[in-house]
């Protein structure tokens, strides 16, 4: 086996406007491809930040994601940061919530969580 890395991460929206606005616009992704897929009825956006890739589908009709208790499969994804207060200041100042900050057991580090527009956790950790 010769994994080096993770290649993408595949997310699945509801909504082309508000997912594309929420990852391009405001977390700072930035477009790598958009097409649109007739065949399926849905948007694909291929999307990069600091070397990693994020594929965003957008499919309208798709059952909402279970979350408490949480289910069975990708349970969210973290982004490093230099500094979570001052993330966390700049998430909520273009008015997305946070939880508390609070800090990581295992790492000693800082860490909080927020949500995209599908409710998929999203993660921030020094």
């Amino acid at each position: 086996m010769n994994l080096t890395q993770v290649h993408h991460i595949a997310i699945i929206g509801s909504n082309y406007e508000k997912s594309k606005h929420f990852y391009v616009d405001l977390l700072g992704f930035k477009i790598i491809r958009e097409n649109y897929r007739a065949e399926r009825g849905d948007y694909k956006i291929d999307l990069q930040l600091n070397g990693m890739e994020l594929e965003l589908f957008i499919i309208p009709g798709r059952p909402p994601r279970p979350s408490y208790p949480e289910a069975n499969g990708l349970r969210h994804l973290a982004f490093r940061v230099e500094s979570v207060d001052a993330t966390v200041t700049e998430l909520n100042a273009m008015g997305i919530a946070t939880e508390p900050v609070r800090i990581d057991d295992y790492t000693g580090k800082k860490m909080t969580f927020f949500s995209d527009p599908d409710g998929l956790p999203l993660e921030i950790h020094e």
